[in-house]
């Protein structure tokens, strides 16, 4: 007789065996889609800092800098293109954390 994780826990109660069937309760949405609440302003950072556009800017940035790593023909990218790979990754990391 093997042991699975999926198999029912023989030590819970009666009761709390119930319980672990019927799940917890699912909570209760309201409708989001609406019009906001009368004097609601958003604040104006919240429509400058989204996620999706800072985090393309910042995959292009890594970008740029690795085809500079990459390029033999100038030595001025060549020698920022660390500096400009670094900047993208601490920005994506940084934006990563935005609102969507």
């Amino acid at each position: 007789m093997s042991n699975s994780p999926f198999d029912p826990d023989e030590s819970l109660t009666e009761a709390q065996m119930e319980r672990e069937r019927k799940g917890t309760p699912k909570p209760e949405v309201t409708d989001t889609r609406g019009q906001p609440d009368e004097g609601y302003r958003a604040h104006p950072a919240a429509r400058i800092f989204l996620r999706g556009p800072w985090e393309m800017l910042a995959t292009i940035l890594i970008a740029v800098g690795v085809v500079m790593l990459m390029q033999p023909f100038f030595l001025g990218l060549y020698t920022y293109s660390f500096i400009v790979t670094l900047t993208g990754t601490v920005m994506f990391i940084i934006v990563s954390h935005f609102p969507e």
